[in-house]
């Protein structure tokens, strides 16, 4: 299931440009044009992150911020400032009120994707503590060598007559050719310059998404089903 974010922003252009980017990285993406919108959805749904500019008419950031953070269910919310203010003041008065990051209008929207994935991905760690999430390393080798003979016998796997049609965003299919291929989550994670715990997060999906408990399973049902390219 894909991360729930919320965008707050009075710029319609810029609003609804990076909301199609980050729904194109796999978020799920609400949208506000301003502080009392987003404040309205945080009462119906909780996302998992929000997004917001500073300069609103109304309530701008700086008020928004606080109010989030005046109310127990948002006091660890992680929330990007997004904005134009980029001045050293403008950012040391969104830390003291209590923002995770900030990033300064004109932006790439790559790095506030490593930004969000980066939260997140802190977020969960703290979360989960010590449950056990990521899986045992004498287990995932013994996964890696059974792809691996999976792989081998390739040409004996039948497929079905039509591939099944299973959504994944361009990120976890990247991740799922590279797990077919036998690689482990730090080659992953190299080879897409990103993070061990980025890399456990999209498999996590790919299992949730092909309905598979493990690696081995995930790949024989990728190469049954044609899902990868």
């Amino acid at each position: 299931m894909s991360a729930q974010l919320l965008l707050v922003d009075d710029e319609p252009g810029l609003r609804e440009a990076v909301k199609d980017y980050l729904q194109e990285s796999g978020f799920t993406v609400q949208v506000a044009s301003n502080a009392h919108e987003g404040w309205e959805l945080l009462q119906q749904n909780i996302p998992d992150l929000v997004i917001s500019d500073i300069m609103m008419p109304q309530v701008d950031g700086y008020q928004f911020l606080k109010q989030m953070r005046d109310d127990p269910r948002f006091q660890t919310l992680p929330v990007v400032f997004l904005t134009a203010k980029g001045m050293t003041t403008d950012r040391i008065q969104g830390y003291q009120a209590g923002v995770d990051a900030y990033l300064p209008k004109p932006f790439d929207p790559d790095e506030l994707v490593a930004i969000i994935e980066n939260l997140l991905a802190r977020r969960v760690t703290t979360s989960s503590g010590e449950l056990g999430e990521t899986p045992d390393i004498a287990d995932l080798a013994n996964q890696i060598a059974q792809i691996k003979a999976l792989l081998t016998q390739r040409q004996g796997i039948a497929t079905t007559p039509a591939p099944i049609k299973i959504d994944l965003t361009p990120r976890e299919q990247s991740v799922l050719n590279l797990v077919t291929e036998g690689l482990m989550n730090k080659e992953i994670a190299r080879r897409l310059q990103t993070s061990v715990r980025n890399v456990e997060k999209y498999v996590s999906r790919l299992f949730s998404k092909t309905g598979t408990n493990s690696r081995t399973e995930l790949v024989r049902f990728a190469l049954e089903h044609g899902l990868t390219k």
